[in-house]
């Protein structure tokens, strides 16, 4: 089953569910968000309480995505409670991209290297222990959340704005404090990568970018192969293409790895927050030298998923200087 989210004509959100070709809404003016915590204070999975309440009639969610209606999949009325997250070096072949960045001389080994290398080796411990720890980053709030069809931001005093296509997993905290996984989405995890190569250490600064995700979430366990197509579209013009893979057949860790040592800490078990944790990737358009520009459209398929991700980038001359930020004594 696909669920997802649009905006009504009276600015309500309706939650749609496809299970094959056809989407209907779900009987219900409840968010996927008030949904899913129903799910758990009665005790049913979220595929039963959809289909418990019945669908009305179909929709196409082509036409909404046209008419940009369509929602992240997952939101909260508060966005400060939606964590944005993630985890780089997790899949095979992403280690060559990054150390290529960071790189001084060929023979050095760069630390994305070794972490890469740890991944390899014990990511996948496979004896039901924690395995190693992954590289992680914060992206932001649900401030930072953009819907499918909307523009992927670039601040005035970025260097760059790039795509990666990845997958990512959605998750509400119940009650009493444990992490529930709703599904997976699409996710586009718009980054700085000339920041970032600058120095390794501004990896933390460079992931500081809105980022995308959906349209559709996949309820249940994801395949263990996701083959997908990163593009970017330049007018009539496809001036990027190219494979993606992610699932754990082509990850140097496993899913429960990574979202063991994201949800290891306290503070990201707070009873009714989201997480949107993404995975990472391996391939980069600004690996092949590609430079997007204003109005290029960044798009990210892969048939699991349903309808593709789209975004058109936007940013500010690159690296405009912005006044200094005022901040005023109390």
């Amino acid at each position: 089953m696909h669920l997802s989210q649009y905006r009504t004509s009276s600015g309500s959100i309706q939650v749609v569910a496809r299970d094959g070709s056809e989407a209907y809404e779900v009987k219900s003016e409840l968010s996927l968000y008030d949904l899913a915590m129903r799910a758990l204070e009665e005790g049913v999975g979220l595929r039963d309480l959809v289909l418990s309440l019945g669908l009305n009639g179909a929709v196409n969610l082509e036409v909404l995505a046209a008419e940009g209606r369509l929602l992240p999949p997952v939101t909260h009325a508060d966005p400060a409670h939606l964590h944005l997250t993630g985890t780089g070096l997790t899949h095979l072949g992403s280690a060559s991209t990054r150390a290529s960045m960071h790189a001084k001389k060929p023979e050095d080994e760069t630390d994305s290297m070794k972490m890469f290398r740890m991944g390899v080796e014990g990511g996948k411990p496979g004896n039901g222990a924690a395995g190693v720890q992954p590289e992680w980053f914060y992206k932001g709030t649900g401030a930072a959340l953009v819907a499918p069809g909307a523009p992927l931001v670039s601040p005035p005093f970025a260097l760059d704005g790039g795509e990666e296509p990845e997958i990512a997993g959605i998750y509400v905290i119940a009650p009493d404090g444990a992490p529930v996984r709703l599904g997976f989405a699409l996710a586009n995890e718009f980054s700085d990568h000339v920041t970032e190569r600058q120095n390794y250490l501004y990896l933390a600064h460079s992931k500081l970018r809105p980022c995308a995700i959906g349209p559709e979430l996949l309820v249940g366990e994801l395949p263990q192969s996701v083959e997908g197509t990163s593009r970017i579209r330049r007018g009539e013009e496809v001036i990027f293409e190219k494979p993606f893979l992610s699932g754990e057949a082509n990850m140097s860790h496993t899913i429960a790895n990574l979202e063991h040592h994201h949800f290891k800490y306290d503070i990201f078990r707070q009873p009714g927050d989201v997480h949107v944790h993404m995975f990472g990737t391996a391939t980069l358009s600004f690996a092949d030298g590609v430079q997007p520009r204003d109005g290029d459209v960044f798009e990210i398929e892969a048939a699991a998923f349903g309808l593709p991700l789209r975004n058109p980038l936007s940013f500010a001359p690159l690296g405009k200087a912005e006044p200094m930020t005022e901040v005023r004594p109390l």
